[in-house]
């Protein structure tokens, strides 16, 4: 009789273990990993709530200088894939540590493939170098629209019994993202060619999509020097600029310096707002309204 009930309870256990593991399995799988507030927006466009999003740049925080939390590392052991951006500075300060932190989790780049903007692209042999690369793709509609298809595919992967749902809600985000597109040149079609100023230059794709000129403060990712400063005021003053934005994640001292000098003002912005339809849509007025 005490031996029965022993195998009954050994059994019950490993039983309890098997289901244990089958559950981490799946719980996994319902777990993704993404770097910043944009791409939780892209992923639950895509998938509705099928997923929980694990975000590593909390609100408010910096993608260029962000400190990963040991408390993270406990979402990130659980995630089944994790979506980075590509190439900001906090990816690439942490992507060992993350990966570490749980060696089964798919990482993809998302910015795969992308018309880049970079000082510097070489070819070696079968791929390209590519150095000092922009990260702010996402404040493109055609860029998202790319890296959108990318987060399908793998979503699909991860749950096949969903893709032709997943699949559905990409085509009506895809139409989203051109209709977005279309709006944006049609409003700034008479403002070709018309020059801002931003402290950080995280305008740079949405520049070039609709024929804009750029001008930052921050050099090479860097504080602005004397000399620098000096040549952005000169060309704020010849072009009659009275603005400079600035991302509500970096220290206004600078840009006030800067809007004190030219007799301007701060306008802040956000490029890192989860609305990402509605705050394409806001800047671009803004924008306008200051040309």
């Amino acid at each position: 009789m005490k031996r029965t009930i022993l195998l009954l309870v050994l059994a019950t256990l490993f039983a309890s273990c098997g289901n244990q593991k089958k559950a981490d399995k799946s719980a996994a799988a319902d777990v993704v990993t993404v770097s910043i507030l944009p791409q939780k927006t892209f992923v639950e466009k895509i998938a509705g709530d099928d997923f929980e999003v694990n975000l590593l740049i909390p609100p408010g925080s910096s993608p260029a200088a962000y400190t990963l939390l040991p408390s993270q590392l406990k979402d990130i052991s659980r995630s089944a894939i994790w979506f980075r951006i590509g190439y900001i500075g906090f990816e690439h300060s942490w992507a060992d540590k993350i990966e570490q932190a749980n060696t089964k989790m798919k990482v993809v780049n998302i910015s795969e493939g992308l018309d880049l903007i970079a000082d510097k692209m070489e070819q070696h042999g079968d791929h390209v170098h590519i150095d000092g690369v922009d990260p702010h793709v996402w404040l493109s509609p055609t860029m998202v629209k790319q890296m959108a298809k990318v987060i399908l595919d793998e979503l699909s992967a991860l749950k096949p019994e969903k893709a032709a749902d997943y699949q559905r809600n990409y085509m009506r985000f895809a139409e989203e993202c051109d209709q977005l597109n279309s709006d944006l040149k049609n409003q700034l079609k008479d403002y070709a060619g018309r020059k801002f100023i931003v402290f950080h230059p995280s305008l740079s794709y949405f520049a070039r999509e609709y024929g804009l000129e750029q001008y930052s403060l921050e050099s090479g990712g860097k504080e602005p020097t004397p000399q620098h400063l000096r040549e952005v005021v000169d060309i704020a003053k010849a072009e009659g600029i009275k603005v400079v934005y600035i991302q509500s994640e970096f220290d206004r001292e600078h840009a006030r310096v800067f809007a004190d000098e030219i007799g301007g003002q701060i306008v802040q912005v956000w490029p890192l707002n989860p609305e990402w339809e509605e705050n394409l849509r806001s800047m671009t007025q803004t924008l306008i309204d200051n040309f």
